[in-house]
């Protein structure tokens, strides 16, 4: 059995989804909040009930009662544990919401974990963590010491605490830290579904440091494929490591770090161009400078990732934003 947590999200969709094709069980968790549209979520869930081997219990992961009793009925071999309070911006309007779930929430779930002894926990950590850090591309062998938003800040604090509970407790742990997942299923606080909307509607796009922001824009089958090689690989103690010059993505702990993104940094501007070309509409763009939280730019050095599961992202922008485009149409009847 697998527990995916955010399971009608969208990651957490589409890694449920696959792990069901691959032969899993899978129980899911989801709170099915009002972040954004829950119609959505329902959407996803729907297509992931009409399979035998799903099971779904609607919890909050901040619940420590709730998510205990979901561990102890199942209790799963692996957990992927998705659920999280996303996106930068809203951190900055609502705090509170991230240290609840994303601080909270995954106390709860390591202790489950720990509880239940857990073959193997990946989770969704993200790029946000590396902050003020300006070498491209972004290594996991870097110091991630100052994060720009809270969301990046939770995400830090995850590994850390992830890190301990490998340490004390002999838990494997993986983080996977997430660059720009799009795609079909999208979640629509996300560039491409507000920029696909926007243009659809002929209203302006917001865009941001006028356009020259960079980005790893990252398919969700190629995030999905890491995943699932991920999981089924428990990290391991590294033998290299050692505390006179620790490497932060590594231990003597059962405890691994990895980058999961296209390796390609594509400006913004570009991706605009390529998503205008696939609805066959030119966009109204209002340019606007750098916000709050945001990197100026971000690029995955994958060599880790590649060496160990054998992760090769395969997804072009070109026909990334085109899958995506035909969802949408087809979602929302346009």
């Amino acid at each position: 059995m697998i527990l995916v947590t955010g399971a009608a999200g969208f990651i957490g969709f589409h890694v449920a989804q696959r792990l069901l094709r691959d032969g899993h069980a899978v129980h899911g968790l989801d709170n099915l909040n009002a972040y954004y549209e829950p119609e959505l979520k329902q959407a996803r869930l729907a297509l992931l009930r009409a399979h035998p081997r799903f099971t779904f219990d609607q919890v909050d992961i901040a619940d420590a009662t709730a998510v205990a009793a979901v561990f102890a009925a199942l209790p799963p071999e692996y957990v992927v544990h998705l659920a999280a309070q996303p996106g930068v911006r809203y951190s900055l309007v609502n705090p509170g919401a991230y240290t609840e779930s994303n601080i909270t929430g995954f106390l709860h779930v390591l202790e489950g974990c720990r509880r239940h002894q857990v073959k193997h926990l990946v989770y969704a950590s993200s790029s946000s963590v590396y902050g003020l850090n300006s070498t491209l591309p972004f290594s996991v062998h870097d110091r991630v010491d100052h994060p720009v938003s809270l969301y990046g800040a939770t995400k830090k604090a995850n590994e850390l605490m992830a890190h301990t509970y490998s340490h004390l407790f002999g838990l494997p742990t993986t983080g996977l830290r997430f660059f720009t997942v799009y795609g079909p299923w999208g979640r629509p606080d996300m560039a491409i579904f507000l920029f696909t909307k926007a243009i659809l509607d002929g209203t302006p796009i917001d865009v941001y440091d006028h356009g020259r922001m960079q980005r790893d824009f990252t398919y969700i089958d190629d995030i999905v494929e890491g995943v699932v090689r991920v999981m089924a690989r428990p990290a391991a103690p590294d033998p290299a490591w050692r505390g006179q010059s620790p490497d932060s993505a590594s231990s003597s702990a059962p405890y691994r770090l990895y980058n999961i993104g296209n390796h390609t940094s594509v400006e913004l501007l570009r991706f605009i161009a390529v998503l205008e070309s696939c609805l066959g509409r030119q966009a109204v763009k209002r340019m606007l400078p750098l916000q709050a939280g945001d990197l100026p730019a971000s690029s995955a050095d994958v060599a880790e990732l590649s060496r160990d599961v054998g992760f090769e992202p395969a997804t072009p922008i070109e026909s990334g934003i085109k899958s995506f485009v035909d969802w949408y149409r087809g979602y929302y009847h346009v």
